[in-house]
Protein backbone atom coordinates (compact mmCIF):
# COMPACT_ATOMS: atom_id res chain seq x y z
CA UNK A 1 0.00 0.00 0.00
CA UNK A 2 1.47 3.39 -0.94
CA UNK A 3 1.85 6.00 1.74
CA UNK A 4 -1.02 8.43 2.28
CA UNK A 5 0.43 11.79 1.09
CA UNK A 6 -1.82 13.82 3.43
CA UNK A 7 -0.72 11.86 6.52
CA UNK A 8 2.88 12.13 5.34
CA UNK A 9 2.65 15.93 5.12
CA UNK A 10 0.92 16.19 8.51
CA UNK A 11 3.76 14.16 10.02
CA UNK A 12 6.28 16.54 8.45
CA UNK A 13 4.54 19.61 9.86
CA UNK A 14 4.56 17.97 13.32
CA UNK A 15 8.30 17.32 12.90
CA UNK A 16 8.88 20.98 11.99
CA UNK A 17 6.94 22.13 15.07
CA UNK A 18 8.84 19.90 17.48
CA UNK A 19 12.11 20.82 15.77
CA UNK A 20 11.39 24.49 16.56
CA UNK A 21 10.52 23.70 20.19
CA UNK A 22 13.65 21.60 20.74
CA UNK A 23 15.89 24.19 19.08
CA UNK A 24 14.50 26.98 21.27
CA UNK A 25 14.90 24.89 24.42
CA UNK A 26 18.51 24.03 23.60
CA UNK A 27 19.29 27.66 22.86
CA UNK A 28 17.58 29.20 25.92
CA UNK A 29 18.70 26.58 28.43
CA UNK A 30 22.32 25.94 27.40
CA UNK A 31 23.58 28.79 25.19
CA UNK A 32 21.86 32.05 26.19
CA UNK A 33 22.81 31.78 29.92
CA UNK A 34 26.46 31.70 28.84
CA UNK A 35 26.08 34.93 26.87
CA UNK A 36 26.98 33.15 23.63
CA UNK A 37 25.56 33.76 20.18
CA UNK A 38 24.12 31.56 17.47
CA UNK A 39 24.91 31.86 13.77
CA UNK A 40 23.03 33.51 10.91
CA UNK A 41 19.91 35.62 11.40
CA UNK A 42 19.38 34.42 14.97
CA UNK A 43 22.93 35.42 15.88
CA UNK A 44 22.31 38.91 14.47
CA UNK A 45 19.05 39.07 16.45
CA UNK A 46 20.87 38.07 19.65
CA UNK A 47 23.53 40.75 19.16
CA UNK A 48 20.79 43.34 18.60
CA UNK A 49 19.02 42.06 21.74
CA UNK A 50 22.17 42.52 23.80
CA UNK A 51 22.67 46.04 22.43
CA UNK A 52 19.05 47.05 23.15
CA UNK A 53 19.23 45.62 26.67
CA UNK A 54 22.48 47.48 27.39
CA UNK A 55 20.98 50.81 26.29
CA UNK A 56 17.88 50.28 28.44
CA UNK A 57 15.51 50.49 25.46
CA UNK A 58 14.30 46.98 26.25
CA UNK A 59 14.29 45.65 29.85
CA UNK A 60 16.66 42.76 30.47
CA UNK A 61 14.01 40.49 31.99
CA UNK A 62 12.40 39.68 28.65
CA UNK A 63 14.33 38.03 25.79
CA UNK A 64 13.29 39.62 22.49
CA UNK A 65 15.80 37.67 20.38
CA UNK A 66 13.00 35.46 19.02
CA UNK A 67 10.91 38.47 17.99
CA UNK A 68 13.89 40.19 16.35
CA UNK A 69 14.71 36.94 14.56
CA UNK A 70 11.16 36.81 13.20
CA UNK A 71 11.39 40.41 11.94
CA UNK A 72 14.72 39.68 10.22
CA UNK A 73 13.17 36.63 8.58
CA UNK A 74 10.15 38.44 7.11
CA UNK A 75 11.83 39.56 3.84
CA UNK A 76 13.49 36.16 3.53
CA UNK A 77 10.15 34.39 3.98
CA UNK A 78 8.71 36.52 1.17
CA UNK A 79 11.67 35.42 -0.98
CA UNK A 80 10.96 31.77 -0.13
CA UNK A 81 7.27 32.17 -1.01
CA UNK A 82 7.99 33.76 -4.38
CA UNK A 83 11.00 31.83 -5.62
CA UNK A 84 11.43 28.47 -3.86
CA UNK A 85 8.16 26.66 -3.10
CA UNK A 86 4.93 27.22 -1.21
CA UNK A 87 5.40 24.01 0.77
CA UNK A 88 8.88 25.09 1.85
CA UNK A 89 7.50 28.54 2.77
CA UNK A 90 4.70 27.24 5.03
CA UNK A 91 6.98 24.82 6.86
CA UNK A 92 9.66 27.47 7.31
CA UNK A 93 7.21 30.04 8.65
CA UNK A 94 5.88 27.41 11.09
CA UNK A 95 9.44 26.81 12.28
CA UNK A 96 10.23 30.53 12.64
CA UNK A 97 6.96 31.28 14.46
CA UNK A 98 7.51 28.31 16.80
CA UNK A 99 11.02 29.53 17.57
CA UNK A 100 9.74 33.07 18.17
CA UNK A 101 7.08 31.95 20.64
CA UNK A 102 9.20 29.34 22.43
CA UNK A 103 12.29 31.53 22.77
CA UNK A 104 10.08 34.20 24.35
CA UNK A 105 8.31 31.77 26.70
CA UNK A 106 10.96 29.24 27.72
CA UNK A 107 12.56 30.53 30.91
CA UNK A 108 16.27 31.28 30.67
CA UNK A 109 18.17 30.02 33.77
CA UNK A 110 19.76 32.81 35.79
CA UNK A 111 22.93 30.70 36.02
CA UNK A 112 24.17 28.09 33.51
CA UNK A 113 23.01 24.54 34.24
CA UNK A 114 26.53 23.29 33.54
CA UNK A 115 29.55 25.18 34.88
CA UNK A 116 31.80 23.92 32.08
CA UNK A 117 31.36 26.35 29.16
CA UNK A 118 32.79 23.91 26.63
CA UNK A 119 30.42 21.18 27.82
CA UNK A 120 27.44 23.50 27.48
CA UNK A 121 28.56 24.44 23.95
CA UNK A 122 28.74 20.78 22.94
CA UNK A 123 25.41 19.79 24.54
CA UNK A 124 23.66 22.87 23.18
CA UNK A 125 25.17 22.27 19.75
CA UNK A 126 23.99 18.65 19.71
CA UNK A 127 20.43 19.58 20.77
CA UNK A 128 20.09 22.55 18.40
CA UNK A 129 21.76 20.70 15.52
CA UNK A 130 19.46 17.70 15.93
CA UNK A 131 16.45 20.04 16.02
CA UNK A 132 17.48 21.81 12.81
CA UNK A 133 18.20 18.45 11.20
CA UNK A 134 14.68 17.27 12.06
CA UNK A 135 13.26 20.43 10.48
CA UNK A 136 15.32 19.98 7.31
CA UNK A 137 14.34 16.30 7.08
CA UNK A 138 10.72 17.44 7.05
CA UNK A 139 11.48 19.64 3.99
CA UNK A 140 11.44 22.88 5.97
CA UNK A 141 14.14 25.14 7.37
CA UNK A 142 14.88 27.23 10.42
CA UNK A 143 14.77 30.36 8.26
CA UNK A 144 17.46 33.00 7.99
CA UNK A 145 20.57 32.09 6.03
CA UNK A 146 19.10 28.71 5.08
CA UNK A 147 16.52 30.44 2.88
CA UNK A 148 19.14 32.52 1.07
CA UNK A 149 21.36 29.47 0.74
CA UNK A 150 18.58 27.37 -0.78
CA UNK A 151 17.68 30.22 -3.16
CA UNK A 152 21.28 30.64 -4.39
CA UNK A 153 21.76 26.86 -4.61
CA UNK A 154 18.79 26.56 -6.94
CA UNK A 155 19.91 29.63 -8.93
CA UNK A 156 23.66 29.06 -9.28
CA UNK A 157 25.46 25.82 -10.10
CA UNK A 158 28.12 24.80 -7.59
CA UNK A 159 26.69 26.96 -4.80
CA UNK A 160 25.77 25.54 -1.41
CA UNK A 161 24.05 26.61 1.80
CA UNK A 162 27.30 25.93 3.65
CA UNK A 163 29.33 28.39 1.56
CA UNK A 164 26.97 31.26 2.31
CA UNK A 165 26.82 30.27 5.97
CA UNK A 166 30.62 30.34 6.30
CA UNK A 167 30.88 33.81 4.72
CA UNK A 168 28.16 35.36 6.88
CA UNK A 169 29.30 33.66 10.08
CA UNK A 170 32.89 34.87 9.63
CA UNK A 171 31.52 38.43 9.47
CA UNK A 172 29.12 37.81 12.39
CA UNK A 173 31.72 36.40 14.79
CA UNK A 174 34.27 39.05 13.83
CA UNK A 175 31.72 41.67 14.88
CA UNK A 176 31.01 39.62 18.02
CA UNK A 177 34.72 39.60 18.93
CA UNK A 178 34.98 43.38 18.42
CA UNK A 179 31.81 44.30 20.34
CA UNK A 180 32.25 41.84 23.22
CA UNK A 181 35.40 39.77 23.66
CA UNK A 182 37.39 37.12 21.85
CA UNK A 183 36.43 34.35 24.31
CA UNK A 184 32.71 34.88 23.66
CA UNK A 185 33.31 34.72 19.90
CA UNK A 186 35.44 31.57 20.15
CA UNK A 187 32.95 29.67 22.31
CA UNK A 188 30.13 30.80 19.99
CA UNK A 189 32.12 29.38 17.05
CA UNK A 190 32.57 26.07 18.91
CA UNK A 191 28.82 25.89 19.52
CA UNK A 192 28.07 26.65 15.84
CA UNK A 193 30.56 24.05 14.60
CA UNK A 194 29.05 21.37 16.89
CA UNK A 195 25.56 22.33 15.75
CA UNK A 196 26.44 22.17 12.05
CA UNK A 197 28.20 18.82 12.43
CA UNK A 198 25.05 17.33 13.97
CA UNK A 199 22.89 18.95 11.26
CA UNK A 200 25.04 17.27 8.58
CA UNK A 201 24.64 13.89 10.32
CA UNK A 202 20.89 14.32 10.73
CA UNK A 203 20.05 15.97 7.43
CA UNK A 204 21.05 13.66 4.57
CA UNK A 205 18.73 15.06 1.92
CA UNK A 206 21.51 16.39 -0.30
CA UNK A 207 23.11 12.95 -0.60
CA UNK A 208 22.28 11.60 -4.05
CA UNK A 209 21.71 7.90 -4.65
CA UNK A 210 21.79 6.04 -7.98
CA UNK A 211 19.25 3.24 -8.18
CA UNK A 212 19.89 0.46 -10.74
CA UNK A 213 16.87 -1.82 -11.20
CA UNK A 214 16.64 -5.17 -12.99
CA UNK A 215 13.06 -6.33 -13.50
CA UNK A 216 11.16 -8.88 -15.58
CA UNK A 217 7.71 -7.37 -15.08
CA UNK A 218 5.55 -4.61 -13.65
CA UNK A 219 5.36 -0.91 -14.45
CA UNK A 220 8.22 0.29 -12.28
CA UNK A 221 9.46 3.11 -14.53
CA UNK A 222 5.98 4.51 -15.15
CA UNK A 223 5.10 4.42 -11.44
CA UNK A 224 8.36 6.13 -10.40
CA UNK A 225 7.81 8.93 -12.92
CA UNK A 226 4.16 9.36 -11.95
CA UNK A 227 4.46 9.17 -8.14
CA UNK A 228 7.92 10.65 -7.59
CA UNK A 229 8.35 12.91 -10.60
CA UNK A 230 11.83 11.50 -11.24
CA UNK A 231 13.13 10.69 -14.71
CA UNK A 232 14.00 7.07 -15.47
CA UNK A 233 16.32 5.74 -18.17
CA UNK A 234 15.49 2.18 -19.31
CA UNK A 235 16.95 -0.31 -21.75
CA UNK A 236 16.53 -3.99 -22.58
CA UNK A 237 18.95 -6.62 -21.36
CA UNK A 238 19.29 -10.40 -21.30
CA UNK A 239 20.16 -12.53 -18.29
CA UNK A 240 23.44 -14.31 -19.06
CA UNK A 241 22.47 -17.41 -17.09
CA UNK A 242 18.73 -17.66 -17.80
CA UNK A 243 18.67 -16.08 -21.24
CA UNK A 244 15.48 -14.25 -20.23
CA UNK A 245 14.69 -10.70 -21.27
CA UNK A 246 15.25 -8.18 -18.48
CA UNK A 247 14.34 -4.50 -18.28
CA UNK A 248 17.17 -2.44 -16.82
CA UNK A 249 16.35 0.97 -15.32
CA UNK A 250 18.41 3.66 -13.66
CA UNK A 251 17.20 6.67 -11.66
CA UNK A 252 18.90 9.19 -9.37
CA UNK A 253 17.09 10.24 -6.19
CA UNK A 254 18.06 11.89 -2.93
CA UNK A 255 18.54 9.75 0.16
CA UNK A 256 15.10 10.59 1.59
CA UNK A 257 13.43 9.14 -1.49
CA UNK A 258 15.09 5.72 -1.21
CA UNK A 259 12.37 4.24 1.03
CA UNK A 260 9.66 5.47 -1.35
CA UNK A 261 11.32 3.97 -4.41
CA UNK A 262 11.81 0.68 -2.55
CA UNK A 263 8.06 0.56 -1.85
CA UNK A 264 7.24 1.21 -5.51
CA UNK A 265 9.60 -1.54 -6.70
CA UNK A 266 8.27 -4.02 -4.15
CA UNK A 267 4.68 -3.24 -5.15
CA UNK A 268 5.33 -3.55 -8.89
CA UNK A 269 7.83 -6.43 -8.91
CA UNK A 270 8.77 -8.12 -5.59
CA UNK A 271 11.40 -10.21 -7.40
CA UNK A 272 13.26 -7.24 -8.89
CA UNK A 273 17.01 -7.02 -8.28
CA UNK A 274 18.07 -3.53 -7.13
CA UNK A 275 21.43 -1.86 -6.54
CA UNK A 276 21.90 1.44 -4.67
CA UNK A 277 25.03 3.59 -5.05
CA UNK A 278 25.26 6.39 -2.47
CA UNK A 279 27.11 9.68 -2.90
CA UNK A 280 26.53 10.07 -6.64
CA UNK A 281 27.75 13.35 -8.14
CA UNK A 282 25.18 14.75 -10.55
CA UNK A 283 25.91 17.29 -13.26
CA UNK A 284 23.07 18.48 -15.47
CA UNK A 285 19.31 18.55 -15.22
CA UNK A 286 18.66 17.10 -11.76
CA UNK A 287 16.01 18.67 -9.52
CA UNK A 288 17.25 19.53 -6.02
CA UNK A 289 14.35 18.94 -3.66
CA UNK A 290 13.70 20.32 -0.19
Amino acid sequence: MPNNPVKKEIKRYIMVFFGGVIFSAGMNIFIVPLGLYSSGALGIAQILRTFLNSTGIVPGGFDIAGILNFLLNLPLLILAFRTISKNFFFKTILSVVTQTVCMSLIRIPSVPLIDDVLGSCIIGGVICGAALGITLRASGSGGGVDILGVYFTKKFAGFSVGKLGIILNVILYTVCAILFDLETALYSIIFTVCMNLVVDKTHTQNINVTCLIFSKGGNIAETIMKQMGRGVTAWNGVGAYTGEDTEIMTVVVNKYEVSEIKQIIKMQDPDAFVLFFEGTHVSGNFEKRL
